[in-house]
């Protein structure tokens, strides 16, 4: 039997007891880790197994929308984006003829063409249906091609054709511009709002689609009559009543602008057709006056103007105004040829000109204004002249009629009796309405005016000569209205130098529209014969008539000539 032996015995069997007592603690330690661990992992299984069996509901943060909606979404992106595009790049500038021009595209729900020429107003045109208008802005008016024109007539023959190719090279620029603008527009916002390329590229892509099929629509609805039916708008709304029939303008354009070089043509003959008339000769020191009017931006008649002055030796040269048709400021250039006439240019206005054109003319070299009764001397005369108290293109004020006409021929009759109480008496008084001119009946021996584009002599009852001018614009764009043309016409008239008294005149009448007969009739005046007694008319000689291909003027016959005061006889 085994003996337990007390503590403390140090046999040999007690060192073995004691070395498993030892390596029992640090067991007994992993073991009480183990348990540790065990009970801290239970609340996270537990909380595990909790969460597995109870899901907290959720939601959904992005909702995919339906292929509707997202199709909408694309179009409006796009049809934003192009607009932009189309606004921002989307015009061009391009010459027209002698103008420039700004050539944009916008959307439109008529479609058609909106041609702004500011400030007169604007023209439409019913020219095709698409979503898209085509824009067209008049910035002005180019001196240099203008002034082209005007030197050279011949090349109206071509401009018709000319404005053609700058209208079909313009658009074609315009619709690679507009394809450029709206792709980029488009692609850009897309890629701004969607975040994606291929999204931002489809919608480039679809503003692409978009524009073409404008295109098209607009081709295939075309209508190149539409300018026979223009719709007016602004001071334009006048135009009609200006111009006249748009239709007839159109269909007989082509036919004045083939005449017009004849006509200006045989201004160059005009000289030697007066040379043969017997009735009068004036001699170097008679004072010749050139008088116009009515020009109404007929640029040929500058030409014609400039011819006569160097033929005619003319000193002066008196216009009785509307060289405008709606005095705009656009037009003004219309007016930069005065300082190259060769002769001192003295203007009144008219009821188509405004006082923006009076200031701008006022500003140009050689020439003088009057207004007011204002008097100058100008070429060895003394000239008065008041301008037109109306402007007609302005119809938000109300015409005053013959009343205001005469109240502005009585300021020119003050004047007048002021200057001869001055001891510098009026020898020609000038007014655009021959109205105004009957309150200087007694008070100037010569008065002249137009107005009325045809011409018309008189003398008034108290002695003084009226004399009044037809067109010699030849009516402007009316020369093409209908079927009677309208004649250009202006006059030379001799006045002798020291009584500054009238010797005699030439009428000259330039066929218009579908005639190119240039004529010269030779006037005298009664009261201007020896022995004879003063009466209202006047005594015509024959007339000297050229033909474009006649070289002779014909109709001129012998009369004996007569001997004024101070021109010797020949």
């Amino acid at each position: 039997m085994a003996r337990v032996a007390p503590p403390g015995d140090s046999s040999p069997g007690s060192s073995d007891s004691s070395g498993s007592t030892d390596s029992a603690g640090p067991a007994a330690f992993r073991l009480l880790r183990a348990a540790l661990a065990r009970v801290r992992g239970v609340p996270a299984a537990v909380l595990r197994d909790y969460r597995s069996h109870h899901t907290a509901p959720t939601s959904t943060l992005t909702h995919t929308p339906h292929p509707y909606a997202r199709a909408l979404g694309l179009l409006a992106v796009t049809l934003l984006g192009a607009w932009l595009g189309l606004l921002i790049v989307g015009s061009i500038h391009a010459p027209v003829g002698p103008v420039d021009t700004n050539m944009t595209l916008r959307p439109s729900l008529s479609g058609g063409t909106k041609i702004n020429v500011s400030p007169l107003g604007a023209l439409e045109l019913r020219s095709h249906h698409a979503p898209i208008r085509l824009d067209v802005d008049v910035d002005r008016l180019d001196p240099v091609r203008a002034q082209a024109l005007v030197d050279h007539p011949e090349r109206f023959a071509g401009l018709q054709e000319q404005v053609t190719r700058d209208v079909v090279r313009g658009t074609g620029t315009l619709a690679f511009r507009s394809c450029v603008a709206v792709v980029s527009g488009a692609t850009a916002l897309g890629l701004a709002v969607y975040r994606r390329p291929r999204r931002a590229l489809a919608a480039g892509g679809l503003a692409l689609v978009l524009l073409a099929s404008s295109g098209a629509a607009a081709y295939a609805t075309w209508n190149p009559k539409s300018v026979l039916e223009p719709k007016f708008s602004g001071l334009l709304s006048s135009a009609p009543s200006v111009v006249g029939n748009a239709r007839n303008i159109v269909s007989e354009f082509d036919v004045y602008q083939r005449e017009l070089a004849r006509l200006v043509t045989n201004v160059t003959k005009l000289y030697e057709a007066t040379s043969t008339l017997p009735a009068y000769a004036p001699d170097p020191t008679t004072i010749r006056v050139l008088h116009v009017s009515d020009i109404h931006l007929n640029p040929a008649a500058w030409q014609i103007v400039k011819s006569l002055v160097k033929q005619y030796k003319i000193d002066v040269i008196i216009d009785t105004g509307d060289t405008m048709d709606h005095g705009s400021a656009a037009e003004n250039a219309f007016l930069d040829p005065v300082a190259t006439l060769g002769a001192p240019y003295v203007w009144v206005r008219g009821n188509h000109d405004s006082a923006t054109t009076q200031k701008y003319l006022a500003t140009r070299k050689h020439a003088t204004v009057l207004d007011g009764g204002r008097a100058v001397s100008v070429g060895g005369l003394r000239i008065a002249g008041v301008g037109d108290p109306q402007f007609t293109p302005d119809r938000s004020v109300v015409e005053e009629g013959d009343f205001s006409e005469r109240t502005a021929g009585g300021k020119l009759a003050d004047s007048l009796r002021t200057q001869r109480l001055a001891g510098t008496p009026v020898d020609i008084a000038l007014a655009h309405n021959p109205v105004a001119l009957s309150e200087a009946d007694g008070l100037v021996p010569l008065a002249l005016a137009g107005h009325i584009h045809h011409r018309e002599n008189s003398v008034l009852p108290r002695g003084t000569r009226l004399m009044i001018e037809g067109s010699t614009g030849g009516g402007g764009l009316r020369a093409v209205q209908g079927k009677k043309p309208a004649p250009v016409q202006a006059s030379v008239l001799y006045l002798d130098r020291e009584t500054r008294r009238l010797q005699a005149w030439d009428e000259i009448t330039l066929g218009g529209l579908g005639l190119s007969k240039a004529e010269v009739s030779r006037h005298l005046p009664k009261e201007n014969r020896p022995g004879a007694t003063p009466s209202p008319g006047s005594t015509p000689s024959p007339k000297a008539t050229l033909s474009p291909g006649g070289t002779q003027p014909t109709g001129a016959t012998p009369s004996p000539r007569t001997s004024s005061p101070g021109t010797p006889s020949p």
